[in-house]
């Protein structure tokens, strides 16, 4: 599943209908990802808006366009935006496709757990504006953490860090990085961190957060190999910062890679 870094590179590719007018919008009406908003509404709301500008929360996607229509897009398990050139042939999972003069974007989404919302109106729409901080806002400070890891105090760390209510934007990958970077074992219970290991956590979740961004969300780069990212991903694998072998294991019911030697269990 896209996570923070990956969905923010997403955005990006639909800057080019910024500032451009919508000539036309074709749906796959009867498609999941509609289940939230009617095709014929999103294409009433959306043809004739100029595209003003987007943003990202987490895991989610907001689209502005002119009097006040708000695209939301969430990415799901396997969706992906991307440009294209004017009068794009939809394929068979191409399932929103908006056209401009010059250029089409695109939401393909072959497994359908993707999402649209759409609003038309003033202000921001609530899907959007009740969201929770995002972890490298202000708002996510050491404070809130803290509520998080005695709401969730029962739960392995690895499963708390993927909550969406606390921590938006962290998934599998991330939260592996994190913790590994933080030396926190992933089964260990949230609500069983010290003082010590909660600082430190804090500082990894944003420290990764922006390095994600920086990395990934600017152009899709690789992460180096001195992160825990290129080793995670199939058996064998080693740990870069001890050499020795990497474990993977589902905890919290997700698949989870983390060195024992660099990840201690109290």
């Amino acid at each position: 599943m896209p996570e923070l870094a990956e969905v923010e590179y997403y955005r990006k590719c639909w800057n080019p209908g910024l500032r451009r007018k919508v000539q036309a919008v074709h749906c796959h009406g009867d498609k999941r990802i509609f289940r939230e908003v009617h095709a014929s509404t999103l294409t009433a709301g959306l043809v004739g808006r100029i595209m003003r500008g987007s943003e990202t929360h987490g895991k989610q996607m907001l689209f502005r366009f002119s009097g006040g229509a708000c695209l939301g897009v969430h990415l799901g398990m396997s969706g992906n935006l991307f440009h294209a050139n004017a009068g794009h042939d939809p394929g068979k999972h191409d399932h929103l496709v908006i056209s401009f003069a010059r250029v089409s974007l695109v939401f393909q989404d072959y497994r359908q757990f993707g999402l649209l919302r759409f609003h038309n109106g003033p202000g921001l729409p609530k899907w959007w504006d009740s969201l929770p901080p995002g972890v490298l806002e202000e708002g996510f400070d050491l404070t809130r953490l803290n509520n998080a890891l005695q709401r969730r105090s029962r739960s392995p760390l690895k499963a708390a860090l993927l909550d969406q209510a606390f921590f938006p934007g962290i998934g599998n990958w991330m939260g592996d990085e994190i913790l590994w970077r933080a030396g926190l074992h992933p089964s260990i219970l949230a609500g069983n961190l010290g003082d010590t290991q909660i600082l430190q956590l804090f500082n990894r979740i944003k420290e990764v957060s922006a390095d994600a961004l920086r990395v990934i969300g600017t152009n899709w780069e690789d992460p180096p190999q001195s992160w825990l990212f290129p080793h995670r991903w199939k058996d064998g694998g080693t740990c870069p910062r001890t050499g020795t072998p990497l474990v993977r294991e589902r905890i919290g019911g997700r698949t989870t890679c983390y060195s024992l030697a660099a990840q201690p269990m109290p």
